[in-house]
């Protein structure tokens, strides 16, 4: 009886029409995520003032770039275990705490050292929040609009890149001056983190985890019926747990098919992290070397006037059509037509030299970066693994990512002195048709439960370990 009324809930999860309490679960989701976007990428702008200011080299600013990053992939790892140990809520507002001490200990840092020493900080918490704002939002979401509420929580990444620019643009167009201006767009970073402590801290467990992890289906049932107001409620069983044994970390790193999965979500993270990450944080130094008399507020507006245009509509028509497209199938499009664009880029004389042009292939590139892998590979490892290992699985992938991104962001001034920007655009190509070729290893979730997404297996599955996540009957 037990496992029918779980089952139950889980199905009416599924089947609930989007609602109220879907999108209070976004906008908790996405402040959060708001504010990792915010961090990773307003250093990029607020590194160039500071590089003035403390007379960095090309060294301590490509290690100041990409310090975040580094702590990303640790966070990640580390964070995404502890919340499939523990469970998602504590995770979620313990992050938050740690970004707003690592944000507001950036911006007051005396010193070079003590700036990366913060940023290493707010890094961990940045990449913890990301598996377990991905897969919160995906265990509460249904079949139906899985993709879109998930994406939705991906797009806050969209504000985050445009604020930055607007807040160093009216900062330096007020006059202030850079150390001020640095300083206080690093501080903002802890003020959306700082709103949503309480929030995440009201916010139930995933209803999913609580059943077939914790074994908590009448809690489970009672705190989603309060918290959706109704619209999603279930006798839960009385007595009986409802778990049934769950998968360890070595069952899940040496089961054929998940460690499958997981080089295709982790792979493609990785690649894709690596040519976005390292462009995007590079703006500034890409527009000098094609308009190297530009001033800085120029080259500011420049870009956000390339994410307004390009990406943002990426980002709206991914959401739109996300689960209609397939989560896969949207990826596969966008590596193709990334590494098409970068291609096109490289090789046809002068364009690295001519601003429209460039600006306009660029914009293209962009824009199928948003409408396809960069919301795609955040969807995805929220989807298919099991929910004892789900946010390991996507913090594992994320972290990959992330170590993409540092190495990405790393190198490209380093790389950029010995190819040029011509050679680092051609390994930027080679680089999206990669994360086409290991896209082809995943399957397609798009409209699937995720429970039936982690027990349908090819035959290189092992039954026994697909059960562990299945309810038992007592």
């Amino acid at each position: 009886m037990t496992e029918i009324r779980s089952r139950d809930l889980i199905t009416a999860l599924d089947e609930a029409s989007l609602s109220r309490f879907h999108l209070r679960a976004v906008l908790v989701s996405g402040m959060g995520f708001f504010t990792d976007a915010y961090d990773l990428f307003v250093i990029g702008i607020a590194s160039t003032l500071i590089a003035t200011q403390w007379n960095l080299s090309s060294g301590k600013l490509a290690l100041l770039n990409s310090t975040m990053l580094a702590a990303a992939f640790l966070g990640a790892c580390v964070f995404g275990r502890f919340a499939d140990l523990t469970g998602r809520k504590r995770v979620y507002w313990i992050v938050a705490v740690i970004m707003v001490a690592g944000a507001l200990g950036s911006a007051l840092s005396p010193s070079y050292w003590v700036l990366i020493g913060f940023r290493f900080l707010l890094g961990f918490g940045v990449g913890g929040d990301y598996p377990v704002s991905a897969v919160l939002m995906s265990e509460y979401a249904n079949r139906k609009d899985r993709g879109k509420l998930v994406g939705m929580v991906f797009g806050t990444q969209a504000l985050g890149l445009i604020v930055g620019p607007l807040v160093a643009l009216t900062l330096l167009g007020a006059g202030a001056s850079d150390n001020v201006a640095w300083r206080v767009m690093l501080a903002l970073g802890a003020v959306p983190a700082a709103a949503v402590i309480y929030l995440r801290r009201k916010m139930p467990e995933s209803p999913r985890y609580q059943i077939q992890v914790q074994g908590q289906a009448e809690q489970a049932a009672t705190q989603l019926s309060a918290f959706s107001d109704g619209q999603v409620s279930t006798t839960a069983a009385a007595n009986g747990t409802g778990a049934g044994p769950v998968m360890g970390l070595r069952a899940f790193l040496t089961n054929r098919r998940f460690l499958i999965m997981l080089t295709g979500t982790a792979g493609c993270w990785f690649l894709l992290d690596y040519a976005y990450y390292g462009n995007t944080i590079s703006t500034p130094q890409i527009l000098s070397l094609i308009s190297p008399t530009a001033s800085t507020m120029t080259k500011i507006a420049i870009q956000l006037t390339i994410f307004v245009v390009a990406a943002v509509p990426g980002y709206v028509l991914a959401i739109a059509r996300l689960d209609r497209i397939g989560h896969r199938r949207l990826q596969l499009m966008g590596f193709a037509v990334m590494a098409a664009c970068v291609a096109v880029i490289a090789a046809v004389p002068g364009m690295t030299t001519m601003v429209v042009p460039f600006l306009l292939v660029y914009g293209v590139s962009y824009f199928f970066t948003e409408f396809g892998p960069n919301m795609t590979t955040f969807v995805l490892p929220s989807e298919l693994f099991p929910v004892s290992m789900r946010t390991t699985g996507h913090g594992i992938s994320a972290g990959v990512g992330k170590l993409g991104a540092f190495i990405g962001v790393f190198l490209f001034p380093v790389l950029q002195t010995s190819f040029g920007l011509r050679g680092m655009l051609l390994l930027t190509a080679a680089v999206s048709v990669l994360g086409f070729a290991l896209t082809l290893v995943l399957p397609e979730p798009a409209g699937r439960s995720l429970e039936d997404i982690a027990v349908s297996t090819p035959s290189t599955a092992t039954p026994s370990l697909l059960m562990a996540d299945r309810p038992s009957v007592p």
